[in-house]
């Protein structure tokens, strides 16, 4: 709620600050819940949809791949949730992902390139990984916080170009100095997008840290987890995607691993943690079960 709080109040923010420009700002303001309103209930209703179509995902049945069906089968009965449907990604990159606004609705994903990669056991603590995020459900938080986010950059983008061609002074009937407006909206479109990137960015490196801990509880699996992780954190890189399959950025914070590592923007501003605290997370959570781990 704290997050939702924020988002939505860093686009009232925005719509506040236009509405003072063109003279109705408490019209303005209702106009900025209103939006933050729709985005949430759009991206509650629809996130699963959007992200299965970003990410090419192909929806499987159980003869198609029976042995990874049988490892999520395994591991929703383990976590006392229904069977999630199943997908598969075509990838020579080895990672997955889940999705779906409820356990009831979950959607587990692997690529192509995890089933040649990973044993058996390590595919079971990665999906581990992904079913502790279905009963987080960190897919819908995170999909709120992606849609209003991108919310926040549109508005800003139309206020920094509203402010640089004048329209905010002129409409108010008044000779305020255009200059000092488009100082403010050249602030306000970095400054506010930047906040909010900031609250996602560490919604889902937070959330990414609780779901290695809870996947390593609940198969039982932390060495094969960090096996897992540290495999496909070696082989993960951008490179390996095609036009035709790349998923869209927007959706990388959903990966066991940052599909589009490796680029210059994903390094700057990753949305996982650094391999070496999250098997360090994996390590004491196995210490806590009386398990050694390397």
């Amino acid at each position: 709620m704290l997050m939702f709080t924020t988002l939505t109040a860093l686009l009232m923010v925005i719509f506040l600050i236009v509405g003072y420009f063109l003279g109705s700002p408490i019209l303005f303001l209702g106009m900025g819940l209103a939006i933050a309103a729709i985005t949430n209930l759009v991206s509650y209703e629809y996130a699963d949809r959007f992200v299965l179509w970003s990410t090419h995902t192909k929806l499987i049945k159980e003869s198609d791949n029976p042995t990874l069906y049988r490892i999520v089968r395994r591991v929703a009965q383990t976590a006392s949730v229904p069977m999630p449907r199943v997908g598969i990604v075509q990838s020579v990159q080895p990672n997955a992902f889940a999705t779906g606004k409820n356990p009831e609705k979950a959607i587990v994903v692997a690529t192509t390139g995890i089933l040649q990669v990973l044993t058996p056991s390590e595919l079971e603590a990665v999906i581990g990984h992904e079913m502790s995020h279905v009963t987080h459900r960190d897919l819908l938080v995170g999909a709120v916080a992606a849609t209003i986010g991108g919310t926040i950059s549109f508005v800003s983008q139309m206020f920094l170009w509203n402010g640089m061609f004048g329209g905010f002074g002129n409409s108010r009937g008044r000779n305020q100095d255009n200059g000092m407006f488009l100082i403010i909206a050249i602030i306000a479109a970095i400054l506010v997008p930047f906040a909010a990137m900031l609250v996602q960015l560490g919604l889902s490196r937070s959330r990414e840290t609780l779901a290695d801990e809870g996947g390593a509880r609940l198969t039982r699996k932390p060495q094969e987890l960090i096996n897992a992780l540290r495999k496909i954190s070696n082989r993960a890189n951008a490179k390996q995607w095609t036009q035709q399959n790349a998923p869209s950025p927007a959706t990388a914070s959903l990966w066991f691993v940052n599909p589009l590592k490796g680029s210059s923007w994903s390094e700057l501003f990753s949305t996982h943690p650094r391999l070496e605290k999250r098997v360090a997370a994996i390590q004491k959570v196995a210490q806590d079960m009386g398990m050694i781990v390397s």
